[in-house]
């Protein structure tokens, strides 16, 4: 099997930086986390915060703590240097291949839609981002590492794209008629969650957008390790 990451992300139109923050590590013990964190303060998007928020977290997993301790270590931290004044959804998916297990950890009132074989579910349990109290614990979903499984989280900006058009359908019946009878790479995914969001916001993004896609492949050429990264730069 081979364990394939994707992201896409734009900013929110006319803003120079993202307040979303994304960040892959290796685990100590084996396997790789990615970390999705959308920073807030007084309801404007903070790019400090999002960074702050995934670099706890990387650096509790890089010590060997669990996804959930480390997130409920990140939220304490924020909260005694903010006072409680800010908060961060974060998303944390993990391959453990000490547990052999995929775990997603929620702290965000925004589903992450999970795909088994052509069917899609949609982890919506009651969550709450982190930051703004001191005891804040993640809801984890934990399963068993198999082919054919995608995870899919996203911003706000993705998830509320298209407010004013009530008639799109929902994500959960797009990405159903997108996989339908095809076998698609995360990035292709990634990619057209974004342009879906784009073209729903009128190509002016209301708000920043990220969509990060994990997905388990049947198969790997090789035993090779490979990572790729585009960044666009103003001219």
């Amino acid at each position: 099997m081979e364990i394939n990451i994707a992201v896409a992300k734009i900013d929110k139109f006319g803003v120079g930086t993202s307040g979303d923050t994304v960040e892959v590590i290796e685990r100590p013990n084996g396997g790789i986390s990615v970390i999705l964190a959308d920073g807030q303060m007084n309801s404007e998007s903070q790019k400090a915060i999002s960074t702050m928020a995934a670099h706890q977290v990387i650096d509790h997993i890089s010590h060997g703590v669990r996804d959930g301790a480390s997130i409920r270590a990140a939220s304490s931290r924020i909260f005694a240097e903010y006072q409680g004044n800010v908060e961060a959804d974060l998303n944390v998916i993990s391959v453990d291949l000490q547990t052999n297990t995929i775990l997603i950890s929620r702290n965000s009132p925004i589903p992450v839609f999970l795909i088994d074989d052509e069917k899609i579910d949609r982890l919506s349990t009651e969550s709450a981002p982190i930051g703004f109290r001191e005891e804040i614990t993640p809801t984890i979903v934990e399963l068993p590492i198999r082919s054919g499984i995608s995870v899919i989280t996203l911003s706000d900006g993705v998830y509320h794209a298209g407010r004013k058009y009530p008639q799109n359908p929902d994500i959960c019946t797009t990405l159903e008629a997108l996989i339908e009878g095809q076998d698609l790479y995360a990035q292709e995914i990634a990619d057209f969650l974004l342009s879906r969001s784009m073209r729903l916001d009128d190509g002016r993004p209301r708000d920043d957008m990220s969509v990060v896609v994990l997905m388990v492949s049947p198969e790997s050429k090789d035993h090779i390790r490979r990572m790729n990264v585009s960044f666009t730069l103003d001219a």
